[in-house]
């Protein structure tokens, strides 16, 4: 919180002005706001809403209360729809995301897409927009009031809030009392609520079902489970392809605050992904993020068997009822879309060895492969680790064992009595691949090709 208070206050380069709003045969756009104006009007929120449906997919509309007795009108009561909630804007500016999420979400269903503009209150200073989202939710709250008397149903809503916007959906299911359909947290905001209340961050009891994503858990998002699933990606913190940097490099080079929140902006474009169809991203529940990368979790059966999918099927496909609270799903990424990669669970049974001893474990798929490395000690002769491959596992070609060390320490050699790979979850029920008996000498890398065919069908 301190780091974002400094941030703001250090920004002095002007943004692009205040948009005026657009009339009636305009298309309609999300405000910015400047340094300047937020001092001018800072206690202003100026709550405005955009529309967007698949009839005027490209040029949204203003929509208010005032809307809904227009005729003809793109809204339609009879469809879901789904609210759009920004987060914390640290520049003033609008959130460039908003178009492609709206879209994705038309492209996946035939809906109202509602965009909650709250960019007056959410700029600059964090610690004074946190103060503001309990307002925002509150007129949000009045429109869905409106909406109700033009035949909205509660449970035809879905909010989708990134970052802040996640809390002020959950403080507006908190004022409907959890009626609200679904709420889905992209990386709720961690600062000035990891230690709150229930009532006053996302929570369970916000909705009929509440899904969160989480992918800066250490920093900007929040750590702690805060709906009915929580998928942790890659464990929730640190993602694939976003460089690592020292905060205090930020106030001396502003760009890098791209890098800084590019983990926190990952569950945004994975959610993204996941609507545009390419590929399931599946989270399977565990204990930790560390038992999970062990093999100790391995299938869904606190959810009969059915592993909940990001993306917008019923419930994220859990079927049982009533649905478990606060259960943590861990899955592995990759650093682009789709994001989608094959957990494959890698054990090794060892004969025991003399001193500890490492290997690496190298998978290969033509063109593609997959290394890890292992440590191997003397009181262990079972272990088991999920590797993260492009693939599925009949597509695998081939597995090459090497073993390395210390120069001057190492083990002789190693015998495997055996080594299998295995694919989870899995639809196909497909056998371990298994090789037994293999003795891996030192500078001399051992491989086993496979031969098989995948069956998809």
């Amino acid at each position: 919180m301190i780091l974002l208070c400094v941030l703001m206050v250090c920004i002095t380069s002007p943004v692009a002005g205040v948009e005026e709003r657009q009339g009636d045969d305009e298309c309609a756009d999300i405000n910015n706001t400047t340094w300047r104006g937020y001092r001018q009007q800072r206690l202003k929120l100026q709550v405005q809403y955009l529309l967007l449906t698949r009839g005027n997919v490209d040029c949204a509309q203003t929509f208010n209360q005032e809307s809904l007795a227009k005729q003809p009108s793109y809204f339609n009561a009879s469809r879901p729809t789904k609210v759009i909630v920004h987060g914390y804007r640290a520049l003033g500016s609008k959130p460039s995301w908003v178009k492609e999420l709206a879209g994705a979400l038309l492209r996946a269903q035939d809906v109202n897409v509602l965009v909650v503009d709250w960019v007056y209150g959410a700029s600059f200073a964090y610690n004074l927009v946190v103060e503001n989202y309990k307002e925002v939710a509150l007129q949000i709250s009045v429109l869905i009031n409106q909406l109700q008397k033009h035949g909205c149903k509660l449970e035809s809503f879905h909010f989708i809030g990134i970052s802040l916007g996640a809390h002020v959906a959950g403080f507006v299911g908190t004022l409907f009392e959890g009626k609200i359909g679904r709420i889905t947290g992209l990386d709720p905001a961690g600062p000035m609520f990891k230690g709150a209340d229930t009532y006053d961050r996302l929570d369970p009891s916000d909705a009929q079902f509440v899904e969160a994503i989480h992918t800066d858990s250490d920093y900007f998002g929040i750590s702690i489970p805060v709906g009915h699933v929580d998928f942790f990606l890659n464990g929730g913190k640190d993602q694939t392809g976003c460089a690592r940097s020292r905060f205090a490099s930020i106030f001396v080079y502003f760009p890098v605050y791209g890098y800084v929140i590019c983990d926190h902006m990952r569950a945004l474009h994975v959610y993204m992904s996941t609507l545009n169809g390419s590929c399931l991203l599946k989270g399977i529940p565990c204990s930790s993020y560390e038992d999970f990368l062990k093999g100790h979790c391995v299938d869904c059966d606190v959810f009969r068997g059915t592993c909940p999918a990001i993306g917008l099927s019923g419930n994220s496909g859990i079927a049982i009822s009533p649905i478990p609270k606060e259960q943590k799903l861990f899955l592995l990424t990759t650093s682009s879309p789709p994001f989608c990669v094959h957990h494959i669970l890698l054990k090794l049974e060892v004969s025991p060895l003399g001193k500890s001893a490492e290997v690496e474990v190298t998978l290969r798929t033509e063109d593609l492969g997959t290394e890890q490395r292992l440590r191997l000690q003397t009181s262990t002769t079972v272990y088991r680790m999920v590797l993260a491959h492009p693939v599925a596992l009949c597509e695998i070609d081939s597995i090459k064992l090497k073993n390395t060390g210390a120069r001057f320490y190492r083990q002789g050699d190693i015998h495997f009595n055996s080594v299998c790979l295995s694919e989870f979850p899995s639809l196909r029920r497909e056998e371990p691949l298994c090789v037994n008996n293999i003795n891996i000498r030192r500078g001399a890398p051992w491989s086993h090709d496979f031969v098989q065919v995948c069956d998809f069908f």
